[in-house]
């Protein structure tokens, strides 16, 4: 089957929309699914610049949300028709799959970061050669194929342009605090950097009932908005020191829990020392950048930890859902950080959101879709 799909040729090129690519053929646990949206993460633009590499020619993208054209022979609890959202692939037989932490599914990488579909077929292909694709998904794309372990199935009634992002992004945000962190009432927390990632890590810690919710960025129409969405407190770091400010906001002790969302070097050393005794940073960003810290001086001393998430713990079908869930109580308003664009203005989007001018663009993929009213 032809579709249509943006496709970066090489490293640092732009992408390029062409419409003779070769979709693979359905296996018997797959769906195909015509794409109605989907969000840009940032998560994109580090392989399509070359921090992290899919292999070239690559179609990126991986928070799609679409409706199932066809299902394989296997399926099952789909059916044509159902409005999905789409997440990474774990194949549920592992030894960590089968404790319920599929982010840790020991063959995680080869089944969505090595560019080829989970057998190791191609997902696509351009004049017989081999495309690369993403999260077993490939959301830059008017239609692809996923297996039925990368759906989400979601409510017909919801406008199904905003989803997508549920599947990395938000869940990957909300779930470093909600699956893994998990701060009880009272505790505090600071997100360092107010993308689509750090707001819903902020909006977690409100629900969880965390007495500071602090927000850090560098741009203030992005601190109004987190204050919007439940920031008790705001601290521009241009104009002040972030760890001074957080201490002298929580009695001169710092915060139970940080979470660093930029992958900026001197940001995620202010995420560690801005943790009080005990306290948890969690470094989510992916980025290419390292830092340097003393064992004894920043973690020890003060039994401070230091920890990476991967997609927030979270188990796509039970933590979209949820987030769901949080979104009809007006508790988790995610669509305040949206901002849709024609899928022909992708690298337009794309810039906006590298510049940080919008928190998360969303490509409206199929014009003709109309959510229910």
């Amino acid at each position: 089957m032809k579709i249509k799909a943006a496709v970066v040729d090489q490293v640092n090129d732009p992408f390029v929309i062409k419409d003779d690519i070769e979709l693979a053929d359905m296996g018997p646990t797959d769906l195909q699914v015509k794409l109605v949206a989907s969000g840009i993460c940032h998560s994109d633009e580090a392989i399509r610049k070359g921090d992290a590499s899919l292999g070239y020619p690559v179609i990126l993208g991986h928070e799609g949300s679409g409706i199932v054209e066809k299902i394989g022979a296997q399926v099952k609890n789909f059916a044509v028709g159902d409005h999905i959202v789409m997440s990474f692939y774990a194949d549920g037989t592992c030894d960590n799959c089968l404790k319920g932490m599929p982010t840790k599914c020991r063959n995680y990488a080869d089944y969505n970061l090595s560019g080829t579909r989970p057998d190791g077929s191609d997902h696509f292909q351009e004049n017989g050669h081999h495309v690369s694709d993403m999260f077993d998904q490939s959301s830059f794309t008017t239609h692809t194929v996923v297996d039925q372990r990368n759906a989400v199935k979601v409510d017909k009634d919801l406008d199904l342009r905003r989803l997508g992002p549920l599947g990395c992004g938000y869940v990957t945000g909300s779930g470093t605090v909600l699956n893994t962190l998990q701060p009880r009432p009272g505790q505090t927390i600071a997100v360092f950097g107010t993308g689509a990632v750090g707001l819903a890590a902020m909006m977690a810690g409100k629900i969880s009932g965390c007495t500071e919710v602090i927000a850090v960025d560098i741009v203030d129409d992005r601190l109004t908005l987190a204050k919007e969405l439940g920031a008790t407190h705001t601290i521009n770091s241009k104009n002040e020191d972030p760890v001074a400010a957080i201490k002298k906001l929580t009695n001169g002790y710092g915060v139970d829990f940080t979470v660093d969302t930029t992958g900026v070097e001197p940001v995620m050393v202010s995420a560690i020392h801005s943790l009080a005794q005990g306290g948890t940073a969690a470094l989510i960003a992916v980025t290419a950048k390292n830092i340097t810290i003393s064992s004894w001086n920043d973690l020890c001393v003060d039994d401070k930890k230091v920890i990476g998430v991967n997609m927030g713990d979270s188990i796509p079908q039970v933590d979209v859902p949820r987030l769901i869930d949080f979104y009809k109580h007006g508790m988790f308003p995610f669509e305040k950080t949206e901002k849709f664009y024609k899928f022909d203005q992708i690298n337009e989007a794309n810039a906006d959101s590298v510049s940080g001018k919008t928190i998360k663009p969303v490509l409206i993929i199929d014009e003709s879709y109309q959510p229910e009213a």
